[in-house]
């Protein structure tokens, strides 16, 4: 019973080591995010044709902030990433720790990715949208606070959802998910992903379906790649090993 004990307070502390390590990443980016945000802020604002108003002088300075928060948290996912391997790594076979180990680059990429789906295709219809609909009805203005946000609500949540097929991929290896149980699941987590689409989406119908179409296909996709991981990770087992979970 202590070693049990022992064993779980060593755990812990191996955990709360890893969150920090993730945390002071995240703030050490910041920082450098923070040092380079207004040529970015620049390149962001290029193609807009009126200029952004601020309210006062302390949104600017949240702007900013949020626009490093972006940064760092693209720079500081291979490293919590990293922080999570090593977590479970010696839980691991030798082939288990070479495989996982290298999702970690894609983890970044498809987040870039997800970023850059949301702004270069999402943001621009649905922002001409809702500009159209005030087309000589009212005087439209934006404020730099509030263009942002929306811009960042329709970009970064693209980001983390694109690391879902990794992520089922990654907890397939481990055993922790299989495709049997992500087809049984496939209506619970239709819904879910509803739910987060109109969370994260303006109130109006078109931004719904640009997001909830996306977020379907690509857990199609995590089904498929789940399908694969199983299946080799199978083949890979002795014959009197080989029973569906």
């Amino acid at each position: 019973m202590e070693d049990k004990n022992l064993q779980l307070v060593g755990h812990l502390e191996e955990l709360r080591k890893r969150i920090v390590i993730t945390l002071a990443a995240f703030l050490i980016f910041l920082i450098g995010g923070f040092v380079f945000v207004e040529p970015i802020y620049s390149w962001l604002i290029k193609d807009l044709d009126a200029k952004l108003a601020v309210l006062g002088p302390s949104d600017i300075l949240w702007v900013y902030l949020m626009i490093a928060a972006v940064i760092a948290l693209a720079a500081t996912i291979p490293v919590a990433a990293l922080q999570v391997w090593l977590f479970v790594a010696p839980a691991l076979s030798e082939e288990e720790r070479k495989v996982t180990l290298q999702f970690i680059p894609a983890l970044f990429f498809l987040f870039l990715f997800g970023i850059a789906f949301g702004y270069l295709l999402l943001f621009p219809i649905v922002l001409g949208f809702l500009t159209s609909l005030s087309a000589g009805q009212f005087e439209m203005m934006f404020t730099a606070d509030k263009y942002f946000r929306f811009m960042l609500n329709l970009t970064v949540p693209f980001g983390l959802l694109f690391e879902m097929p990794l992520v089922i991929m990654f907890l397939t290896r481990l055993g922790i998910l299989n495709p049997y149980r992500l087809k049984k699941a496939r209506k619970v987590a239709y819904f879910i992903l509803v739910v987060v689409s109109v969370m994260i989406t303006p109130p109006d119908f078109l931004s719904d379906i640009l997001v909830i179409v996306p977020l379907f296909i690509l857990y199609e996709i995590s089904i498929s790649l789940s399908t694969i991981v199983y299946k080799k990770k199978l083949a890979a087992r002795p014959s009197s090993e080989k029973m569906v979970s």
